[in-house]
Formats: C-alpha cells, structure tokens, sequence
C-alpha cells in the first residue's frame, strides 16, 4: 500500500494506492496523523487504511491525473554517502582526476565502520513529483542520485519507503571533500516522491529494483538500474548512526546512497527531465532548470 498527497482546490489530500492504482482519500491531515492515529489505536497504519476504505469508493480519476506534491513535509532530509561500490568509483574518480589506481577517502569510508552521513535538505528546499530541480549556478558538472529513502518517526524507526533525487556536484565535491555541504544543499536541490510505500506492506527491502532515465530534447540519453541488494550497509546500521547524539524528527528522510551514475563526460543542462523508479514505489519525475539570477 502507498500512501500519497495530492492538491484539490489547492489544498493537500492525503490518500491510498492500491496495487492496481485505485485512489482513496484518506481522513487524516498527512502522513504523521494517519502514523500517529494507528498507534494511539494500537493498530498499523495498513489496517487503519484498510479499514478507512473497506466501504468507500476510488476516485474516478487515474492516479496520473492527480496534482502530486510530497508524500509528506520532510523537517530534514538526511543522506548516506558511499553506500555502494559504484558511489565509491565515481568519488574515487572525481577526486584523482580519473587517475583510478590510487587509494582516496572514499575507498576507507567504504571500508570504515563508521558511515557518511550528512545534512542534505530541508522541506523549504525540497519539491516533489513534477516540480523543477535546480541546476548550481557556480558548477559544471552536475547529475542526479537516484536512491531509497527511508521515512523515519523520531525513534528512528522505518514507517515506510519513498524515492529521493539526491541532486549533486561532482566538480565541486571532487575539488575537495570540505565542499561536500556546496556540492549538495542548494535551492530544489532534493525531490521526494511520489508515494510512501509503507514499510510493513515491504516483504524484502533489499531487492528493490531502482531505474533511472534522463531525457534530453525528448530523447533517452541516460539510463542505469542498480537492486538495493548491492547496498555494502544495512539500513538499521545507517539509522543508528544518524540517531547517535542526534534528534531526529518525525518525518525525517534518510536516502540510502545511490549505485547509479552517468558516464564520467555527463552533466545535466536546463531542461533535461530525470525519471527515477523504484519498484513498488513508483516513478518521481523532475523536469530540470537553470533559475535565473
């Protein structure tokens, strides 16, 4: 089951998707309130769903059609770096030129007990479905990062999955790891969406298929998939190393790091769209912009 919001009359709409797509609006404000009413009535969120939309009827609109924004107002959006073996090439590759035979601090952070972690957004900074992501004025080197989020309560515990687009600066980072906050927290610089797959509907989430596509003048010009099965950590361990000395809000988002990265000679250009799909999840679409000024 994958819960989503939607505008209707410009107001957010909280609702249901089935397996097969049927829409039904839910009687709770978001997802922290449907959250919060399954515990106070010491059920799971998928029974109070299933339960609110036993007796009431669809939508008579595809899910297409529906105005998504945010599947829930994320107070921070948190992400783990160098999750994957990949991720680990293409920092590698950032930091020594292309000079791939030499050891960086991407490969010990691999290896390391203690995982990346950093600050990547903010809801003011965080669009969704079909909202534009912002190019960096002062980089050139700029691509997408598919990855799984993890939508967390402030126990750290996971309520369900979502798609983040971790927008990043490979020139900037690469220079030097000291500009990691540049290279990745800026204006629309992180989408979420378009759904939150809710964790107890999840038989396994480590075999997750993840795709992503991105178009250029109506034309595939980029596509890999990665399996979360290739992730080197284990959400909990991620989880428990952003709890540490840590408050954690209700809501938070931790992105899991990404597998997949365009070609070396790749950079995203104002009005390129990035598709990102993950199986159960969804596709999040966002078209990409060069803001003015």
């Amino acid at each position: 089951m994958r819960v989503i919001r939607f505008l209707e009359n410009s107001l957010p709409v909280l609702a249901a998707v089935t397996e097969e797509d049927s829409v039904y609006p839910l009687p709770f404000a978001g997802f922290l309130e449907l959250v919060n009413q399954a515990e106070a009535k010491q059920t799971t969120p998928l029974r109070l769903i299933l339960n609110s939309i036993e007796k009431a009827a669809p939508l008579p609109r595809d899910l297409e059609s529906l105005q998504l924004i945010t599947p829930l107002d994320a107070p921070e959006v948190w992400a783990a770096g160098v999750t994957y073996e990949r991720s680990k090439e293409a920092r590698n590759y950032e930091a020594t030129g292309g000079k791939m035979d030499q050891t960086t601090f991407y490969d010990k952070v691999y290896d390391a007990v203690r995982p990346e972690i950093f600050f990547k957004s903010t809801a003011r900074r965080t669009v969704g479905p079909n909202q534009p992501v912002y190019l960096r004025g002062d980089s050139n080197w700029q691509i997408p990062e598919p990855e799984l989020g993890l939508v967390l309560n402030h126990k750290g515990e996971i309520l369900g999955y979502t798609i983040g687009n971790d927008m990043s600066c490979r020139d900037i980072e690469g220079e030097n790891p000291l500009y990691l906050p540049q290279a990745k927290i800026w204006r629309h610089s992180c989408s979420l969406g378009p759904a939150v797959l809710l964790a107890e509907a999840v038989e396994d989430p480590y075999r997750m298929e993840i795709t992503c596509r991105i178009y250029r003048n109506g034309q595939k010009v980029v596509e890999g998939s990665a399996n979360t099965s290739q992730l080197k950590r284990k959400f909990a361990e991620l989880v428990d190393y952003l709890k540490r000395d840590n408050e954690i809000f209700d809501g938070t988002v931790l992105l899991t790091g990404t597998s997949i990265v365009p070609p070396d000679d790749f950079t995203l250009a104002d009005g390129d769209r990035i598709e990102i799909e993950i199986s159960g999840i969804g596709v999040l679409s966002n078209l990409v912009k060069r803001p003015a000024g």
